[in-house]
């Protein structure tokens, strides 16, 4: 951590703690000018005490990260700069970051605070139980503690700071039977099992998403959704199995996915009912494929493999404005909708996430 002595000079004239607040309310898109003003500055840009000063001041911005794969290689990007505020006039473009040593298929992905944690996925077509994590802060990836278990295609979320992931593994022995689920605790660095009953232990997750403290997982046939404050498991409800499709993301305690014809659906866990998002259409295509979505900074952002181009495809990006009409219904407002990346004609959009800084 820098230090911040009052002896320091950040700033002329003023104490290193309110300089460094002053930094802290600068935009991130900004720092890269601002490490060139002084190696001092260039020390503290990168410090934690940075970030937990903006935490603190609640100056975070919501930043994308995407995960894109072309042939078996994967490639990450970020929206460097935020969406929210950005001219709508103005090209955006995704910027390349480093890539994972190894080349794990079917990882489940969640983030906690300002790591990226990519859990497991086969290497080799073997279950790996290998957790990588990207530090979004200072762009950079380190192998995370292990998994009890290997896995694949499981589904993960965080719930009140702890990552839950569940299936993903064949439950033939008594090691993979007793860890079908785990939970990783940030302030141990520990992996723990989460007793499961034997009925709800499907091997393939194609799907997740956390509504309050509950967690929601579907498997190949129904799903199953675990109450982390109850600490109690029950299977999903027969209409949001029926319902739920593709990639989902949960904004304002609604599940957003897109149906069989392609519109975007809420699925109200309270009413159990779907209900379409209205005001999108026009300005949206039709996602019978190739579509996910995120919560970004309470708006639900959707990105998509856009028209071919010859040998290229256009990865396009939205971010939506949503919320729930006085009649019950949902609606939403497109704030801006662009092609954010060009990528090789027969690439696939792996998974978006976002993450505040």
């Amino acid at each position: 951590m820098a230090d911040l002595s009052s002896q320091s000079q950040l700033i002329p004239n003023l104490p290193d703690d309110i300089a460094l607040q002053c930094l802290a309310r600068v935009p991130r898109s900004h720092h890269p000018i601002l490490s060139i003003v002084s190696k001092s500055w260039r020390c503290i840009l990168s410090s934690t005490a940075l970030y937990t000063t903006r935490s603190i001041l609640r100056t975070t911005e919501t930043f994308l990260y995407l995960n894109i794969r072309v042939n078996s290689t994967f490639h990450w990007y970020t929206l460097f700069h935020n969406l929210i505020f950005t001219n709508p006039e103005k090209p955006r473009k995704l910027f390349p970051l480093s890539s994972i040593p190894t080349k794990p298929i079917g990882p489940a992905f969640a983030v906690l605070g300002s790591r990226i944690y990519v859990i497991g996925g086969s290497i080799g077509e073997i279950p790996s139980n290998n957790v990588w994590v990207f530090d979004c802060r200072f762009n950079c990836w380190e192998m995370g503690p292990r998994m009890r278990i290997g896995r694949e295609f499981a589904a993960a979320g965080v719930v009140n700071g702890k990552i839950y992931v569940m299936g993903g593994c064949v439950v033939d022995n008594w090691a993979r039977s007793m860890n079908w689920a785990e939970v990783f605790d940030p302030t141990t660095g520990l992996w723990t099992a989460l007793p499961s009953p034997i009925e709800v232990r499907d091997k393939w997750m194609h799907a997740s998403a956390v509504v309050g403290e509950k967690m929601y997982a579907m498997a190949d046939r129904g799903g199953v959704v675990y109450d982390v404050g109850g600490c109690e498991w029950g299977s999903v409800s027969k209409r949001l199995d029926l319902g739920w499709r593709g990639r989902a993301a949960v904004v304002g305690g609604v599940l957003y996915c897109y149906d069989y014809l392609g519109k975007i659906r809420g699925y109200d866990v309270k009413e159990d009912v779907w209900k379409e998002l209205k005001g999108v259409d026009k300005g949206l295509p039709k996602f019978l494929c190739g579509a996910t979505m995120v919560n970004f900074g309470d708006r639900l952002c959707v990105v998509w493999e856009g028209k071919g181009r010859g040998k290229e495809v256009d990865i396009m990006c939205a971010e939506i404005e949503v919320w729930k009409d006085e009649d019950g219904g949902l609606s939403g407002n497109i704030l801006w909708s662009d092609m954010i990346l060009v990528v090789p004609n027969g690439a696939s959009i792996v998974q978006c996430l976002a993450v505040d800084l």
